[in-house]
């Protein structure tokens, strides 16, 4: 059944699916209702079934019309996916590889993928786009991204990684004046003012404290900014624990966190896929930063 099935009958049902409507749809594609309707119709035959009820009061959906419409929707975005490939892989100029970011990667980072992709042995442009981590992981899987840069806190089965650099752990407390360390069992005395669970900090926060089993007290608000964690910890309502290259100035009052006299570190992470048109290219960029990491650290 599936080779007969005429791929505008599918996306005319998608329009349809969307718009509630044949005539809106019939009107986004630039075609005429009966031209919409007939196949819409020819799909239906096709699959044997209807997809929508049409009465004096609209378009409805089917049961089988419910069923089969979201997997409608998948194969039409699916294969837009691969002409927007296509086209980006083989007309001239669009030599580029789209890169998202986690609002915690440093710039110092981003610096370096811009330098090794002008050095790779097919110059590209470096597209970056900075996102939440769930839309990132996502774009990665729906191949709207060629390579994530993350904190790496959420596994991300059947794709590969590279550890691509640390970044030290500081805690901005009521009394980071003094710039003491400050030892992870003594923080777990504080209170700490967190930011929504999407850039991934406060995920590597709660994974802190649980692996080493101390409580994680925290304040009952929520900071939007990681400038907003450095001043409400001026205002007493906690604790905050940030990258360093985060804070405002190096010179902003803080405190490094130690776990038994060792800075603690949050890692970072390149994810692609291995079977990703631009594998390659995607494997020397990873590499290139991972080397830069051990090159800085042996420094």
């Amino acid at each position: 059944m599936a080779d007969r099935l005429n791929t505008e009958g599918l996306r005319y049902a998608q329009a349809v699916a969307e718009t509630k409507s044949f005539s809106a749809a019939a009107r986004a594609y630039g075609v005429t209702q009966p031209a919409l309707s007939n196949g819409i119709a020819k799909l239906e035959e096709r699959l044997g079934e209807k997809l929508f009820d049409r009465s004096p009061r609209g378009v409805t959906q089917t049961a089988f019309g419910a069923r089969m419409l979201p997997l409608i929707e998948r194969a039409v975005v699916a294969l837009d996916a691969v002409a927007a490939e296509a086209r980006r892989l083989t007309e001239p100029g669009e030599q580029k590889i789209r890169v998202g970011v986690s609002p915690l990667v440093g710039s110092h980072l981003i610096a370096q993928a811009f330098s090794i992709v002008r050095d790779l042995p097919v110059p590209r442009d470096l597209v970056l786009r900075e996102a939440n981590m769930q839309d990132l992981r996502e774009s990665l899987r729906a191949g709207e991204l060629d390579i994530i840069l993350i904190p790496a806190v959420t596994a991300m089965p059947r794709f590969e990684h590279r550890v691509i650099g640390v970044e030290p752990i500081v805690v901005v407390t009521p009394d980071s004046e003094e710039n003491a360390p400050l030892e992870l069992e003594e923080a777990g005395k504080d209170q700490f003012i967190l930011v929504p669970d999407t850039c991934g900090l406060t995920t590597f926060t709660t994974q802190l404290f649980q692996a080493h089993e101390l409580p994680l007290h925290t304040y009952p608000g929520e900071a939007a900014s990681y400038r907003v964690l450095e001043e409400w910890p001026k205002l007493g309502l906690g604790s905050a624990m940030v990258p360093r290259s985060k804070l405002t100035s190096p010179d902003a009052p803080h405190r490094p966190l130690m776990n038994q006299g060792r800075e603690v570190q949050l890692s970072f992470e390149a994810v692609w896929s291995a079977d990703a048109p631009l594998a390659a290219d995607l494997v020397r960029l990873a590499d290139s930063l991972a080397a830069a990491r051990q090159a800085s650290a042996a420094h």
